[in-house]
Formats: C-alpha cells, sequence, structure tokens
C-alpha cells in the first residue's frame, strides 16, 4: 500500500524530520574516538523518550533479521553497511561510521542516515565512498517530483554511484514511510528513468543510496542483523525523507543550520 498523506500531516512531518536530523547531529559530534556504539544507542534512546517520540526499530522484527532489533539506532562501522547492531565496540581513529534512525512523532515517520569519519586520520577512499551516497542522494531528491515515475528516482541515483565506479546492490533500498516505517513504494537504486509508480503530492519517501568498495554482494553477520561487504571492504549510507507537494519535493531530515 501507497499510504498518502493529507497536507494537514505536513506539519507532523516536518517535527520529526527536524527530531531525526537533530539527533543524528547530536550523536555525530558525540561519536568521538573510544566511543562505546552502546553509548550511542543509550544517548539515541534517551533522546528520542525525551521528546515523546517513538522508536521504529526497538521492537522491529522483518523476515530479513533475527528477532526484534532490540536497539534505537542502527551503528555500522567499516565494512557494515546496513542494519549495524550496537554492540560493545569503542570507534578507533579512522573508523568510517553510519547511524541511521527513524522514529515516529505524532504518528508520522522520518528515517535519515549519515556516514562520517571519525577522528583524524581520513582515509581517501572513505571520503570518496561517503561523497559518491552523498551526491547520488541530492540527484534522486533532485529528480522526484509531483507526477515523476520512481524509475526517475532510481535512474538519477544509479547514475551517479555508478558513474562513481561503484558496482550497486538491489536487494535494499529506499522506501515509502508514513504511520509506519517502511511502505511501498521500493525505490531502488539503480533503474529506468520511466519506469513505476508515478509520484503524487503527499508521499513520503525514504531515498538512500549505499555503496560498498568493491563489491555488490552483502554477508549478515552472525548477528543475524548486520549487513555486511563480502569483501570486507568499506561501505557508506546516505539517507533523506522527502516529502512530495504540489510544487515539487520538500526534505525533511536536513538539519538546521
Amino acid at each position: 500500500m501507497i499510504e498518502i498523506l493529507s497536507p494537514t500531516d505536513l506539519p507532523r512531518a516536518r517535527d520529526t524530520g527536524a527530531l531525526v536530523a537533530g539527533i543524528l547531529q547530536t550523536l555525530k559530534s558525540r561519536s568521538v574516538v573510544g566511543t562505546n556504539l552502546l553509548d550511542i544507542d543509550a544517548w539515541a534512546q534517551s533522546m528520542i523518550m525525551e521528546a515523546g517520540a517513538q522508536s521504529c526499530y526497538v521492537d522491529y522484527e522483518p523476515s530479513f533479521g533475527r528477532g526484534p532489533f532490540g536497539h534505537y539506532i542502527c551503528t555500522s562501522v567499516n565494512d557494515a553497511v546496513l542494519h549495524g547492531l550496537p554492540h560493545d565496540y569503542r570507534i578507533a581513529d579512522g573508523d568510517l561510521l553510519s547511524l541511521d534512525l527513524a522514529v515516529s512523532l505524532g504518528g508520522v515517520v522520518a528515517d535519515s542516515a549519515i556516514s562520517f569519519i571519525v577522528g583524524e586520520t581520513q582515509p581517501p577512499e572513505s571520503i570518496a565512498l561517503i561523497d559518491a551516497t552523498q551526491r547520488a542522494l541530492r540527484a534522486g531528491i533532485a529528480a522526484a517530483g509531483p507526477g515523476v515515475p520512481i524509475g526517475a528516482i532510481s535512474h538519477a541515483i544509479g547514475s551517479v554511484l555508478g558513474a562513481a565506479g561503484y558496482s550497486i546492490n538491489t536487494e535494499f533500498g529506499g522506501h515509502g514511510v508514513g504511520s509506519t516505517m517502511h511502505q511501498d513504494p521500493h525505490v531502488s537504486n539503480t533503474g529506468r528513468p520511466g519506469r513505476g509508480y508515478r509520484l503524487r503530492p503527499g508521499v513520503l519517501l525514504a531515498l538512500e543510496p549505499w555503496v560498498m568498495a568493491d563489491t555488490a554482494t552483502l554477508v549478515t553477520d552472525p548477528d543475524g542483523w548486520t549487513l555486511r561487504s563480502v569483501t570486507g571492504c568499506r561501505t557508506a549510507h546516505s539517507e533523506h525523507t522527502i516529502a512530495i507537494t504540489d510544487d515539487g519535493v520538500e526534505v525533511l531530515t536536513v538539519p538546521k543550520a
């Protein structure tokens, strides 16, 4: 089902998006060398609860995971790219950390992810990975709008990732959001520009380009959740929730200046 929000729902979607963006930026600022992933999860839990919001992850139990997720944020380090289960690990200088957060506030969900390098060491390959996902995300947002087929967004994202030299995995991608976290339509990170559902005002989409440096193949960690590159190469993930409006697109999860 594709959920269409009414114009009166948009202010609530903005509030949720601002909350998610703010939490992610706070967590980024606190994520220094030596920070434990479990502390990041605890900070996320505290901020979600203080805002009167609800976690979309803690009780999440999809077919591709092992039981309820049990945590409040996805923390993926280096070769982990998606669904990183927080665990007892202290991030090191030069680690590439991806944080993925989805919450519901006022009955509307927003979902966003950021990738960044911790500490002083800035490996060029990691910088390139993050840059490619960010540029692909901007391209996907620019391609979206009322009446635009989903394939146009997928094509825009895939064109940037492919031009940067990365293979594209199509098992996981963007998706609709609304009153729940994962909805139709699926937004692949590659596709044909004229194909797919034509967007209508009121649709919320989470667009999420992600790549692995030298492979398109994932392997599931023994924890049953964390998805890693099969070769052990580094990975990156960027995500925003957008609203399709009568006039175009509004990005809901951009941090405030």
